[in-house]
């Protein structure tokens, strides 16, 4: 049975890039090592003879230059010469040379004195077949200038010796080098892809189990700091997801018990008035009352939640204005009348500075209104309730004062939670779903604001926001 390959797995492309790179750097090498090594060993042996040629030239008319001449002829294995105009040797000449009067052939010099003519230098350097040794041979001429008399030409002429048997060496060299190259390659791209992928297969199971609801896997750190920043992010998501899990069924149970008790309430009392008090008015329109009150109370836990998903629909869309912040404190409080007529509670407002803002005039409506009816659900003996504007360098910071139970340093930072509640308990016809605080928070961030709170348990809790005060471009 064929054994299906997943081309898109990391380890299958690493495999894959490894051993494409390992075939370019082999295939890079024979094309310098053997194809290329013919045309590279030209251009470097015509390098060196015209790097001697010139050096020659610089040093006609010198003491040293016979001793240079004859020194470089024997070192480097090459045939330097000095001829006249007719191509006869002048230099450097032996006993016999001087019987004779050696001359360079005819066709040959001709060639060489066309193509030093025509040369833009003085010295030009080419490669010709030697039809006597059918081998390739470098010649190298130049104009030895004299002062008086005919000019001399210095022609040097070597011999470009065949590389074959090099090049041959090293296409054995090579293979064996490719075949150890590609398998060592192979292997080694095995190995590091398995090691790479492993920890990111992990990581991918273990996202499986958090995606089924399993909150207390860990994710573990690797070798790689790229794995132990993913392994951190998803521990701190898989923490936050708990809390939120916790957070929900916590939620639920609340809603539950608030829509239970009033919906309780609400059918005793109306089998009372079919029942008991259907014929006597003034027990009837106190049972009716009862049945209003708790209506009411599933009006706004229903209301608390509609507003809570619009208001999280609506947040990139702020319907900035200028306003102050203290007359719209004092609407919102004329909200709360009733608490202060018929409950004995009192609700002050202190004013100070310029508190004049730029911002969603109904949405920061909605979170005063939250901050003074979170104060009044956690209100005690002590009724008295204190709301703060004041402008504070560039800002204008609303604080709400309670005296109630305040709270606890270990839930604090839990507050601001979408459907958190405090453990602490709190007057039942008051309760809320959990949401008003978490509204807070999205709006005042929205806004690019501050808020927080200050609490001290059993003396009151004071909350805060703060927003940036309009400025008037005039001004």
């Amino acid at each position: 049975m064929a054994i299906k390959i997943d081309k898109n797995r990391l380890s299958y492309k690493l495999w894959k890039y490894f051993m494409i790179f390992a075939l370019i750097i082999v295939g890079l090498l024979w094309l310098l090592q053997i194809v290329f090594m013919n045309s590279f060993y030209e251009s470097m042996k015509i390098k060196e003879i015209s790097k001697i040629g010139d050096n020659l030239v610089e040093m006609y008319k010198t003491e040293e230059f016979q001793e240079e001449l004859i020194s470089l002829s024997f070192k480097q294995g090459i045939v330097i010469n000095i001829l006249d105009q007719y191509g006869n040797l002048i230099y450097p000449l032996d006993i016999f040379d001087i019987i004779k009067q050696p001359k360079l052939n005819e066709k040959l010099f001709n060639d060489f004195l066309s193509r030093l003519y025509l040369s833009q230098e003085n010295s030009v350097v080419y490669v010709v077949e030697n039809e006597r040794l059918k081998e390739s041979t470098i010649v190298y001429g130049a104009i030895l200038e004299n002062d008086s008399g005919s000019n001399y030409f210095l022609y040097i002429n070597s011999m470009l010796q065949p590389v074959d048997s090099t090049i041959n060496i090293l296409k054995n060299q090579l293979l064996i080098v490719t075949i150890i190259s590609l398998v060592l390659s192979f292997g080694l791209s095995l190995i590091i892809s398995k090691k790479l992928s492993k920890p990111i297969e992990k990581v991918t199971n273990l996202s499986k189990e958090l995606a089924l609801g399993n909150y207390e896997i860990e994710f573990e750190k690797g070798e790689y700091t790229e794995i132990d920043n993913l392994a951190n992010t998803l521990n701190i998501a898989t923490k936050e997801l708990s809390k939120s899990e916790e957070l929900r069924r916590d939620f639920l149970a609340n809603v539950t018990h608030d829509l239970k008790t009033p919906l309780t309430v609400i059918k005793s009392y109306s089998e009372l008035i079919r029942d008991i008090s259907g014929n006597d008015e003034i027990k009837r329109t106190k049972n009716v009352n009862v049945i209003i009150e708790e209506t009411d109370k599933l009006t706004k836990l229903v209301d608390d939640l509609l507003e809570l998903t619009k208001l999280q629909a609506g947040l990139n869309r702020l319907d900035l204005e200028i306003f102050d912040l203290a007359n719209l404190t004092e609407e919102v409080v004329k909200r709360f009348k009733y608490y202060e007529e018929e409950l004995g509670y009192k609700i002050e407002i202190i004013k100070s500075g310029d508190t004049i803002v730029f911002a969603d005039k109904s949405k920061i409506h909605q979170a005063i209104y939250n901050l003074v009816n979170n104060a009044i659900n956690y209100t005690t003996e002590n009724k008295l309730i204190t709301i703060t504007i004041e402008e504070n360098n560039q800002l204008v910071t609303l604080s709400v004062l309670d005296r109630g139970l305040g709270i606890d340093n270990d839930e604090i930072n839990y507050i601001w939670d979408r459907y958190y509640r405090s453990g602490k308990s709190h007057i039942r016809e008051k309760s809320g779903s959990g949401i008003g605080l978490s509204m807070v928070k999205s709006i005042i961030s929205a806004h690019g604001g501050e808020y927080g709170v200050e609490s001290t348990l059993g003396k009151g809790s004071k909350f805060y926001f703060s927003i940036k005060k309009y400025i008037n471009p005039d001004d």
